[in-house]
């Protein structure tokens, strides 16, 4: 049943999002565990303690950070099982607040939005609320660019990885799955600070996403075959080539995908807080010269991409549920 509560999550979540009235109200699960992660942050990582110390403290902190929410959802999970079948929906709606379909297409579409109506200044401001690289470094193509890597990155780890681990482990896995990568993008950071403290959040972020990463590509390809102008046979050969050259094991594979996809030049080198990172182009030999209508391109086939990963999950559960019975 946790591959229907996955498939009824992504279809609940992709109609309604998460309202903004609840959010005002209560706010979202990721704020709940990003106090967690930063309560842990500030009492067990000491900056007098040696890196060995820190390294074992960042174990213990990613323990507790996984396992506390994940029993209490399993346990919510046991409790509404009782209710079946009114408490499997209940469930998939717990389920779809880890998911991120709506935000992502709307928060990424603002950036195409922003540089038709306002030009680059205000593209960068828009660019700036979905990445983490300096925005007053990049030009025109480069805001463009950076929108679609989020888009194809965020796939993966906003949609397809939460949906993934729901369908294997129930809420309890999507939820284990999300608080990890919270806590990966909170203090997984090659910083005086978290370079050793981080390390096992970091590790266990990359190794939780392998098998989400390889399905996004795989999506991605497949919708560039229902998508026009778009080529799936140079998607195809853009994860094959390109995808393992990136610095991250995972953010490569959809990026390659998108890329390829699209006919442009992905990643690549980029600046964070005014140091230039080194990176392999996704998509080598494409454009670099995008534009927001690459955005827009890249947005039409995410949908596409996003249709085909509700559709494997409905068949999955239609398949489980004829073998039950």
């Amino acid at each position: 049943m946790s591959v229907l509560i996955a498939f009824l999550s992504l279809a609940i979540e992709r109609i309604l999002g998460y309202p903004d009235w609840l959010f005002r109200a209560v706010g979202h699960p990721v704020t709940w565990f990003g106090r967690l992660i930063a309560f842990l942050d500030l009492r067990l990582n000491r900056d007098t303690d040696s890196d060995a110390q820190r390294r074992r403290r960042g174990v213990q902190a990613l323990l507790v950070i996984v396992l506390v929410p994940a029993l209490i959802a399993f346990a919510v999970q046991i409790l509404l099982w009782q209710l079946f079948p009114v408490g499997m929906i209940i469930t998939a709606v717990l389920a779809s607040s880890l998911l991120s379909q709506k935000s992502l297409t709307e928060h990424v579409e603002a950036v195409a939005d922003a540089l038709d109506t306002g030009g680059l200044a205000l593209g960068r401001i828009a660019v700036a609320r979905i990445v983490g690289r300096d925005p007053e470094k990049l030009d025109h193509a480069g805001v463009s660019r950076a929108a679609i890597e989020s888009l194809a990155e965020n796939f993966s780890d906003g949609i397809v990885a939460p949906a993934f681990w729901t369908g294997v482990c129930g809420l309890a896995g999507g939820v284990a799955y999300k608080v990890a990568n919270t806590a990966d993008s909170m203090i997984g950071h090659r910083t005086p600070r978290h370079e050793a403290f981080g390390r096992a959040a970091a590790r266990f972020d990359d190794w939780i996403n392998l098998p989400a990463s390889r399905l996004t590509a795989l999506l991605i390809v497949a919708a560039a075959f229902l998508v026009r102008d778009a080529d799936p046979r140079n998607a195809w050969e853009a994860v094959r080539r390109d995808a393992k050259k990136h610095r991250s094991p995972n953010a490569g594979w959809p990026e390659a995908a998108m890329a390829g996809a699209l006919g442009l030049a992905l990643a690549g080198p980029r600046t964070y807080g005014g140091v230039v990172v080194e990176d392999a182009f996704m998509g080598e030999g494409g454009r670099r010269e995008a534009e927001s209508l690459d955005i827009r391109r890249a947005l039409k086939l995410y949908q596409v991409a996003d249709y085909l990963l509700i559709a494997l999950f409905g068949l999955l559960s239609a398949a489980l549920i004829a073998m039950t019975f």
